[in-house]
């Protein structure tokens, strides 16, 4: 049940379902195979198989997919083992060594031959890339860029080790030893557990999820054995009381004391040494000082969890040199305006990491989000961005883009803006578009990444360069600087001078983190440029006029001259 709900909430579900058949195959290769082992993960794989079969975003990917064949290779391995267990008793030694060795390379030989072929043939779906960066750390940035571009999967530093476990990093391996110490069945699933963990944390940073319960496990070993040795009574560690094992099994093969926690049989020699008590003041030093630790410790975890892990992403925030704590609203800001002012049916597109965020608050369909599975959508969205404004309004015409939604951190020295994530867009649409785009296209002879003047002419006229810096040449931020002034980059920005021809801008917020740009639609006709008519007719001769600087009188050719009559003589009559 607990494996049916990992596979229902957490796509690392296929972390669990790798450790626990090494669990059980480190286990057969230490010899340590009981009847509760077989019982336990039989019944493990066969109803988790079926269980996680039932949620409809995994189907049957724990039967046709390489990250789940380990599992199933350790449970035909174990069924193996467990017949050959049960011919030992009619077999003689000899007998049993050699069906022994042959029946276990048959079987490993008949499960890896057969998850071959099957790949082969395309029954199996091969190793993800996901898979192979998990242990080629440069494998996703050459191959697959989309996996490398996620914040979260860049190696862990030492500074996220210390931020997020404190003194436990210095703990964690002393309750390792005191587990390997004393080892049984359940500690080498912990041992197994830790050492993987923490190799898959080292590689990115997301796994430290991965980590955290073991290390905080160990700790706690590592704790208790401290105040077990520094607070318990000396006279009871040097005459400790005889405990009689119930347990008829126990009796009968006493072996298997070593299998049971608490049971761990001791060498002569450590039980008749007797240690010597330790003086008060060593045992109250050493406890105040764990307990000094343990203060520490539960002081940094609610600093971090009220100041770094408990702030929504949606809403920064920033201190003044007082103290005092301004709040940048934006996201929200940007988000509402978009539910309110558009319509309901309307497209934006953006960048995938604001996917989720648009779909939620602002109610508005997204062409891509954070689900990254669809590579080829993404690198369609990223080369409309990396393209100049009328290739890009080819492909938002194509994909019927109503709204494009950006990020833009020039004007408060936000970091995470889209153009410091923009060669990321680049190499995505490189990858599915090679003839189009082109990783060297957007740096400088140089070799530099750069937005100023010495940037590179398509970085300067692509769209993204365009949206985020439109209007950005008009602004001086303040009297130290130039217009145009990008305090995110340090650097005065190369075009002022934009202008769009396809898209309008619907709105920025109030500190221009998110703009929004609407796309115009098509003409109901295509505009002509004014031309003068050009005809086929042979202009007569102009008439020159005589009219000279002396002679400033008009004259008329061909005027009509009025003839003055007599005027009748009236006699009377």
């Amino acid at each position: 049940l607990f494996h049916f709900s990992q596979v229902s909430a957490w796509g690392g579900y296929v972390f669990i379902i790798n450790l626990i058949p090494l669990h059980v195959f480190v286990l057969l290769l230490m010899q340590r195979y009981s009847r509760r082992v077989y019982i336990a993960y039989s019944t493990f794989y066969i109803v988790g198989l079926i269980l996680s079969m039932q949620i409809p975003f995994v189907g049957f990917q724990p039967i046709r997919t390489s990250e789940h064949m380990a599992a199933a290779g350790v449970f035909a391995l174990l069924q193996a083992y467990a017949f050959l267990q049960y011919l030992r008793d009619r077999l003689t030694k000899q007998e049993f060594q050699t069906l022994f060795f042959l029946g276990v390379s048959l079987a490993a030989g008949i499960v890896f031959l057969s998850v071959i072929y099957l790949t082969y043939t395309g029954y199996i779906a091969p190793w993800s890339g996901r898979f192979y960066s998990l242990w080629d750390t440069g494998y996703a940035k050459i191959h697959i860029p989309i996996i490398a571009s996620v914040s979260e999967h860049q190696p862990t530093t030492w500074v996220s080790f210390f931020f997020d476990l404190h003194i436990l990093v210095c703990t964690f391996p002393a309750g390792l030893w005191f587990c390997i110490k004393n080892i049984n069945d359940e500690r080498v699933f912990v041992a197994l557990y830790a050492i993987s963990a923490v190799y898959f944390a080292g590689v990115m940073v997301r796994l430290m999820l991965t980590l955290t319960p073991v290390v905080c496990m160990l700790s706690a070993i590592a704790f208790s054995n401290v105040f077990e040795r520094y607070l318990g009574d000396d006279m009871k560690r040097e005459n400790p009381p005889i405990e009689d094992s119930s347990d008829e099994d126990d009796k009968r093969n006493p072996g298997n004391l070593y299998d049971k926690a608490g049971k761990v049989r001791k060498h002569v020699s450590e039980q008749e040494k007797t240690e010597e008590g330790l003086g008060p003041n060593i045992k109250n030093i050493v406890t105040m000082l764990m307990l000094m630790l343990l203060m520490m410790f539960a002081v940094h975890c609610t600093w971090v969890t009220s100041n770094a892990y408990s702030s929504p992403s949606v809403v920064l925030a920033s201190y003044n040199h007082d103290g005092t704590r301004n709040i940048l609203d934006d996201f929200r800001e940007a988000y509402y305006w978009l539910r309110q002012n558009t319509d309901e049916h309307a497209r934006v597109m953006s960048w995938w990491d604001y996917g989720y965020q648009i779909a939620g608050m602002a109610n508005r369909t997204t062409l891509v989000d954070n689900n990254t599975w669809n590579n080829s959508h993404i690198a369609l969205v990223g080369k409309a961005m990396s393209s100049n404004e009328s290739a890009a309004y080819e492909i938002m015409r194509s994909l019927d883009v109503d709204y494009v939604l950006i990020i833009f951190g020039g004007v408060i020295g936000y970091s995470g803006d889209d153009i410091n994530k923009f060669l990321w867009m680049v190499r995505i649409a490189e990858g599915e578009h090679p003839k189009d785009i082109r990783e060297s296209d957007y740096f400088t002879p140089q070799g530099e990444f750069r937005v100023d003047k010495a940037g590179s002419p398509t970085l300067l006229n692509c769209l993204m360069y365009k949206m985020s810096y439109y209007r950005f040449g008009e602004m001086q931020l303040d009297f130290r600087t130039p217009p145009g002034f990008d305090r995110t980059r340090n650097a005065e920005i190369g075009n002022k001078d934009i202008k769009f021809k396809h898209l309008e801008e619907a709105f920025t917020s109030e500190h221009w983190l998110v703009r929004i740009y609407k796309v115009k639609q098509l003409d109901n006709r295509e505009t002509l440029d004014h031309k003068l008519r050009v005809t086929n007719i042979v202009p007569k001769q102009k008439y020159l006029s005589k009219k000279t600087s002396k002679r400033k009188r008009g004259y008329i050719k061909n005027k009509l001259i009025l003839k003055k009559g007599k005027r009748p003589n009236r006699k009377t009559v």
